[in-house]
């Protein structure tokens, strides 16, 4: 099978609408498969798409999102996994754009244009980053790609460890995820728009005030990993990146120091001169250092 799409569910009223937009899609019908974890603790009501051949509804018992989708991911059966919310739409033509990158790149992760909507369904943003390769630099750095806009290969994801299921992690971490995802493997473009996402506080089950501290955890935890300094080098061209690196490990620095971690601290600016060089007479390094996240 080559895709299994995962959603979570609290029972939304816009979960049939996600599933639909799966199962619509028009691709070899044994070739992808639909996994809605209920999350909820309540039955979900029975609807058409639940007789579906091609769905499979599990319970986890109000445990979170991370755990729905780590227990959706042990139960499926593509190569490929996929992650949609259920408030979330996939575009018709998005599996087949998928499938035919897929034959063409070796990387782990595959990922493809979005655009954004609020409640009302008025389009905020559409996105188009052009990415290949190593972007473990740029994650770090502050920067993202949504999961519901991308296939990560099944044993990747297993060998990266999965979601973090830890409560202060919770909110970002499909973030966390795409750090650890880029520290060991590649990622590829998808050029078409294959996903709608919504976007915003309103009817939303994360806890926004948490965010920026739940991130930053990720974060500290992609640059205390194995090899990281060594994966940063690989991926960060002189300029305008080196920038953005280091104001994100300067950022580091002071976060450690405010809890009194200092040896890492003490490595954080090691790391950060050792990044600078003689990047700092460019004015596209300055750029990027004003741009990056503290």
């Amino acid at each position: 099978m080559f895709c299994s799409t995962i959603i979570p569910t609290v029972n939304r009223p816009t979960l049939s609408r996600a599933v639909g937009s799966v199962l619509n899609q028009d691709f070899h019908a044994d070739d992808f498969e639909v996994i809605v974890v209920n999350d909820s603790g309540q039955p979900l009501p029975d609807v058409e798409w639940q007789h579906s051949s091609r769905v499979r509804v599990i319970r986890t018992h109000q445990r979170e999102r991370s755990v729905a989708r780590n227990t959706g991911a042990g139960l499926a059966a593509g190569r490929y996994l996929h992650f949609l919310d259920d408030d979330d739409v996939l575009i018709p033509g998005a599996l087949q754009a998928f499938w035919q990158a897929a034959n063409t790149s070796d990387a782990s992760w595959l990922y493809g244009f979005w655009r954004t909507v609020d409640n009302a369904e008025n389009l905020r943003d559409e996105f188009r980053p052009d990415l290949q390769g190593n972007i473990f630099a740029l994650l770090v750095a502050g920067e993202g790609l949504p999961l519901q806009a991308s296939l990560v290969r099944t044993e990747h994801f297993f060998e990266t460890g999965g979601f973090d299921c830890r409560t202060a992690i919770i909110g970002t971490e499909d973030r966390d995820l795409g750090r650890r995802m880029a520290m060991h493997g590649l990622i590829s473009c998808v050029h078409a728009l294959v996903v709608q996402i919504r976007a915003g506080q309103q009817g939303s089950t994360t806890n926004w005030s948490a965010l920026a501290e739940g991130d930053r955890l990720g974060r500290e935890k992609a640059l205390d990993a194995q090899h990281a300094l060594s994966r940063l080098r690989a991926s960060t061209p002189a300029g305008y990146w080196r920038g953005r690196v280091c104001r994100a490990l300067l950022g580091s620095m002071l976060w450690n120091l405010r809890r009194r971690n200092l040896p890492t601290a003490t490595s954080r600016a090691r790391t950060s001169l050792l990044f600078s060089g003689s990047n700092t007479l460019s004015s596209d390094f300055w750029r990027g250092f004003r741009e990056g996240v503290r």
